[in-house]
């Protein structure tokens, strides 16, 4: 399992999971690996987004959100249409799929490799796309869109 994420800039870090993520795994990787990110590559202004998922959502981490002063975007419990980091995630797999790794570790290099090396454009497509989305969940009053 990986965790990354990626802004308008480009793609951003990627981090390798061992075992299960839950909560504490989550804020640790917020912690060690978001925040640093961000301090050095976001603008002072930025806004994170994940969906409902119970992890990103446990008291644990909308704490650590608030105790970090990041806002978050509020998820609609029917749309994980919203999340443009699965149109990214479907780039890198076609990717991957082509390099037919012969272990987790090839993988996560693979991975990688595949991450870093997405377009800048492809990202700020993305993220300009959102008003968009957002708006096609409100019109379909919050079940799934072409998104």
């Amino acid at each position: 399992m990986v965790w990354t994420c990626f802004c308008r800039s480009g793609s951003g870090p990627i981090h390798r999971i061992n075992g299960i993520m839950d909560a504490q795994v989550y804020r640790n990787i917020l912690t060690n690996v978001l925040l640093p990110h961000s301090e050095d590559n976001l603008p002072l202004n930025w806004m994170f987004q994940q969906d409902n998922d119970p992890k990103h959502t446990s008291r644990l981490v909308r704490q650590w959100f608030d105790d970090n002063q990041i806002n978050v975007i509020d998820w609609p419990s029917q749309s994980p249409d919203l999340n443009p980091i699965e149109n990214l995630w479907a780039l890198a797999d076609r990717q991957v799929k082509k390099t037919k790794p012969k272990n987790l570790n090839e993988l996560f290099l693979n991975i990688s490799e595949c991450w870093q090396n997405i377009s800048p454009d492809i990202c700020a497509k993305l993220v300009d796309s959102m008003q968009r989305r957002c708006q096609a969940v409100i019109k379909n009053f919050g079940y799934p869109t072409k998104y």
